[in-house]
């Protein structure tokens, strides 16, 4: 038998159907899915990097900073764009586009967690 389940069928109902009733529900825990996917990609990832720390870019900077082509951080941008971490507005021929409040508190959440694991304190 695997080593990851168990041989006999047994289930704490009181206790599981607590934490099962407890869980977010599915539209939820598929917007978060989507975030982290978002960021789950090195370019986006350095993207999002930038416009932490950037605050606000336009597309060439962006491409510049990441060492990406235009059209490839337009790719990545729209991405993050629809999984709600960025948002853009124009001005003039520019499209200047900023990480809004749930892009820094992802980002700032995940590289916490992760910046943790590797380096404890």
């Amino acid at each position: 038998m695997s080593d990851d389940q168990c041989e006999l069928l047994c289930i704490d109902f009181d206790h599981a159907e607590a934490l099962r009733t407890a869980l977010p529900a599915a539209e939820e825990l598929t917007r978060r899915a989507e975030r982290l996917r978002a960021l789950g990609d090195p370019t986006r990832l350095r993207i999002a990097h930038a416009l932490h720390v950037g605050d606000e870019l336009c597309v060439c900077d962006l491409a510049w900073i990441v060492g990406s082509s235009q059209g490839l951080v337009s790719h990545h941008l729209r991405q993050l764009r629809s999984a709600g971490l960025v948002g853009s507005r124009r001005d003039g021929k520019l499209v200047m586009y900023r990480l809004n409040a749930t892009g820094h508190q992802v980002l700032d959440t995940v590289t916490a967690s992760i910046t943790a694991e590797v380096d404890p304190v």
